[in-house]
């Protein structure tokens, strides 16, 4: 994979890879930026919620699961001194359907965290991520009711 940063003025760049889309990149104006752009570290976050997400859908489709919404929320904390890595990270699934698997989600975000996904592959080594889910049942016209909730955690 080969990716480009491109710089437009300021501090706004254009950030660019193999499949040719473009993302904008920016940062705040404390430091020079407009505000006109994800900022590196957002991106990073919003990898790991990525590379996640697909895993999880891709297994639940294929466990004919009947999923009606779902959104993968990621929350990192940073270290206060520079580089400010992240220091820890929560990856939240939230998956409504009809008669959700537990066991079923259970596994998928197995498979994602210690097989499929690369993002996850890497920051896990150096940081804790802790993964939790919620199952709602679907009810209608935008209406859900919580099944259950829990924490995935490696055997």
């Amino acid at each position: 994979m080969d990716a480009k940063v491109t710089w437009d003025h300021g501090m706004t760049f254009a950030g660019t890879a193999d499949t040719g889309f473009t993302v904008p990149l920016g940062t705040t104006p404390n430091v020079g930026g407009e505000n006109d752009g994800f900022q590196p570290m957002e991106l990073m976050a919003i990898s790991l919620g990525g590379c996640t997400a697909m895993d999880v859908i891709s297994i639940m489709r294929k466990k004919r699961q009947e999923i009606t919404a779902y959104e993968v929320s990621v929350h990192t904390e940073r270290a206060e001194n520079h580089p400010k890595v992240f220091t820890s990270a929560t990856i939240h699934y939230d998956v409504t359907g009809h008669e959700i698997d537990e066991k079923a989600l259970r596994r998928a975000i197995q498979l994602s965290a210690e097989r499929y996904c690369p993002a996850q592959g890497m920051l896990d080594k150096v940081m804790p991520i802790k993964l939790d889910y919620e199952i709602y049942e679907d009810q209608g016209d935008a209406e859900r009711t919580l099944v259950t909730k829990g924490t995935y955690e490696s055997e």
